[in-house]
């Protein structure tokens, strides 16, 4: 695919809105589409086109990325009225970058090829700071030849840009991805609240255990800026999503016969937490449950951890 080539994105809110800037960046024409016609604002004044339609996307660009919430979403944009496959020509690229159920990138990718259109799967890792600065993981799926095609375009808004196998390699990558962070996060917030109730203080039982073996991995770290100082606000990934990553990896265990008990059991957590009404807020909320359920509270001067971190 040459440079310059114009990029139909679709979805523009936290992720999507962070990505079609980098497109913006790279010198590629943009032609937007999102549920919400203010969030192409930005875009418009920076020379995009508005479409009003996914269809209408389609029809003025060979290349279409969705960025979107779920899989329900994804398949209302891509395959129902006026969706993407109504205005998409053959030869053409569309790209979901959403977290998918392998299922339905499937049946897209289906319907596409009935169109001899092209449907990747390339869901992305990296949350909305990578999105902003282009440190994003791109996971892709589907036919090699295509992904060489649009792949210029991907690294504009991707570091780390990697074909993984046929159609739905990518969201298979995803989900184990997704599902492994949420389930270590399960188990931290036991240990931590484990190592609290028998007497050591937060911040210093933190700072011991991310210089061990495992700590030293970082994996203590990734709870640094919500659980250790009880702040869950503004988000960096809500919890409603998180749990639907998760939904989505147990039920792919069950359609392949995998027995996924810490998942299931993570899971559970997040669907008590959600069952709060916690969905808006940051996905590690659903970690407090088990400082609650052991009668304490985790909270650390947020100072105070930046220094550990800026110096250990």
């Amino acid at each position: 695919m040459a440079d310059k080539t114009k990029i139909g994105f679709i979805g523009l809110g936290t992720m999507g809105a962070g990505m079609a800037r980098n497109f913006q960046k790279a010198g590629y024409p943009l032609v937007v589409h999102d549920i919400r016609r203010a969030a192409a604002d930005q875009f418009l004044s920076a020379g995009a086109v508005w479409a009003d339609t996914p269809a209408a996307v389609a029809r003025a660009a060979a290349v279409v990325l969705t960025s979107l919430p779920a899989p329900p979403d994804v398949e209302a944009v891509a395959l129902g009225k006026d969706g993407i496959l109504d205005g998409a020509q053959p030869g053409s690229v569309y790209c979901d970058l959403s977290t998918n159920s392998l299922s339905m990138v499937k049946r897209i990718y289906a319907a596409f090829a009935e169109k001899r259109a092209h449907m990747l799967d390339t869901p992305v890792s990296g949350g909305p700071a990578g999105a902003a600065s282009g440190k994003m993981a791109i996971w892709v799926g589907g036919d090699e030849a295509v992904f060489k095609q649009v792949k210029p375009a991907l690294d504009s808004i991707g570091d780390a840009v990697r074909y993984i196998g046929p159609i739905g390699s990518g969201t298979i990558a995803k989900l184990v991805h997704n599902c492994a962070g949420y389930a270590v996060n399960t188990a931290i917030a036991e240990v931590m609240t484990l190592g609290v109730k028998a007497g050591l203080e937060p911040l210093e039982l933190w700072r011991a255990v991310r210089q061990g073996a495992v700590g030293r991995r970082r994996t203590f770290d990734t709870v640094a800026a919500n659980f250790l100082v009880d702040k869950y606000e503004p988000p960096n990934f809500m919890l409603k999503l998180a749990h639907k990553d998760v939904g989505l990896a147990t039920a792919l265990g069950r359609e392949l016969g995998v027995p996924m008990r810490i998942a299931n059991m993570t899971l559970e957590e997040m669907t008590e937490a959600m069952g709060r009404g916690w969905g808006e807020k940051d996905s590690r909320i659903a970690m407090t449950l088990e400082t609650e359920r052991a009668g304490i509270k985790i909270k650390c001067d947020p100072d105070a951890v930046k220094k550990v971190l800026d110096s250990e």
